[in-house]
């Protein structure tokens, strides 16, 4: 892990890097993040504000966006996206084949969710959530994959990374803010057409895409896949790719990545309804995301790109986890106070250090990738902070519900986002850690 945090050989100029920001694969990219971050929500928060304003009980919001469990297991099939083309797809490219596959997927997901609604009952809309949430997982594995291919060096990964995530946070405000002023119009349902619509985005950006060639030459050294020796190196090579790689850095970097978003993740489920019980209008709640959330998404992206550049991956993530357990345990403040001013406050700070802490990890896990491997060691990074994420999530309704008696409905509430804030801890002593093996690995190397 010795490079991670290396310096790159020459600052790019203010002029050089507006120059990389003209290039039509950076437009691409952002669009690609968009239709990255589309589906997330829908599937997770914002279907959860749907299913409580029909009356779904909180314990059964908190187990339904445990069909965010995708993410968590795409690493399973990601070798497949690896090595596999898509059927007729194909012809675009490995990549480009399965983007547009899934971006249709997803498509139809969220047309069968708006088709059965709430009142088709659970499980028929549950399965509809499945079916986007799997296509989202797998689209997400072949774009982070282009991501890093496409660039021609580390410094055009980090380019390429903002561009996405500037591309994913505007999806997550529309798909957060936008869509509850529509579904206080126009209802639910058709609201979710509507963003079924927005997946044309992706589609037009994949098809002006280019396939990435830089991984090709590196597979077509491999063993195809249909022999056992490529069928193992499909399937285990990423890993041990990974360790020889890093070695016993390796074990520290996977956990305080699974640990890393728990600030943001054990709560999910719960923000909405929160907003709901507290009596905030939509309008209210989607003008304070579309307008504090947004100025504060994007100042939190430039941030942390400019932390990784000038202090490094590993103070960025420090720094990311600080904020994310501030921003956290701040929403505790509505339950004392819900007022415009101190929620357009609360939201701020969080939409910041969302911004700042997924940039920071998005960054930091894409520098950790090889060539020829790239789909499932990124997938095997991504799913591990989303395991125990999406897990300890589907329990948030649990808690809240266990708390109400003794602390009072919004008491309970602000107890479980103390506690979710203060998840931050572990993780923070992991980076810690991770730091000084990095300075022990740089003075060993100094003195042999």
């Amino acid at each position: 892990m010795t490079g991670v945090d290396s310096p790159p050989r020459r600052k790019r100029s203010a002029l050089e890097v507006l120059h990389e920001l003209r290039q039509p694969k950076v437009a691409v990219m952002l669009a690609l993040g968009f239709s990255s971050g589309l589906p997330f929500l829908l599937t997770a928060n914002t279907f959860g504000y749907w299913l409580r304003d029909s009356g779904t009980s909180l314990i059964a919001i908190g187990f339904i966006s445990w069909v965010g469990f995708a993410y968590a297991f795409k690493v399973y099939w990601s070798p497949l996206v690896d090595r596999v083309d898509v059927p007729l797809l194909g012809r675009l490219g490995r990549r480009r084949g399965w983007m547009l596959l899934c971006q249709i997927l997803v498509a139809i997901g969220l047309l069968g969710m708006a088709a059965v609604g709430t009142a088709g009952g659970l499980a028929a809309i549950g399965a509809f959530a499945l079916l986007t949430a799997f296509a989202s997982a797998t689209q997400d594995i072949a774009i982070d994959a282009w991501r890093i291919e496409a660039a021609s060096d580390a410094n055009e990964v980090g380019l390429m990374t903002s561009a996405a995530q500037v591309g994913y946070r505007s999806a997550l405000l529309v798909t957060d803010a936008l869509i509850i002023a529509a579904a206080a119009r126009v209802g639910w349902p058709l609201s979710y057409v509507g963003m079924a619509a927005l997946m044309a985005l992706g589609m037009i950006a994949t098809l002006f895409a280019t396939e990435p060639v830089r991984a090709d030459r590196v597979l077509q050294t491999k063993a195809p896949l249909w022999t056992w020796r490529g069928l193992a190196d499909a399937i285990i090579g990423p890993f041990v790719d990974f360790f020889a790689k890093h070695k016993a850095a390796g074990l520290v970097m996977l956990l305080m990545v699974a640990l890393y978003r728990l600030p943001d993740f054990v709560m999910g489920p719960m923000y909405n309804p929160f907003y709901h019980d507290l009596g905030l209008s939509k309008d209210t709640v989607a003008w304070v995301r579309g307008s504090f959330g947004l100025v504060a998404t994007f100042l939190g992206i430039a941030a942390s790109g400019l932390s990784a550049v000038r202090l490094g991956l590993l103070p960025t993530l420090v720094a990311g986890l600080v904020l994310e357990g501030f921003g956290t345990a701040a929403f505790a403040l509505l339950s004392v106070h819900a007022g415009t001013p101190i929620f357009a406050a609360v939201m701020t700070l969080d939409a910041f250090a969302q911004a700042f802490a997924g940039v920071a990890l998005v960054t930091y896990m894409s520098s950790l990738t090889s060539l020829g491997y790239t789909a499932t060691q990124y997938a095997m990074l991504s799913s591990t902070y989303a395991v125990l994420g999406k897990f300890t999530k589907g329990f948030s309704g649990v808690a809240v519900d266990a708390l109400t008696p003794t602390h009072g409905l919004l008491g309970a509430y602000a107890t479980a986002f103390v506690a979710t804030g203060l998840t931050a801890i572990p993780p923070l002593l992991l980076l810690l850690l991770l730091w000084r093996m990095q300075r022990l690995g740089r003075r060993g190397a100094a003195t042999a």
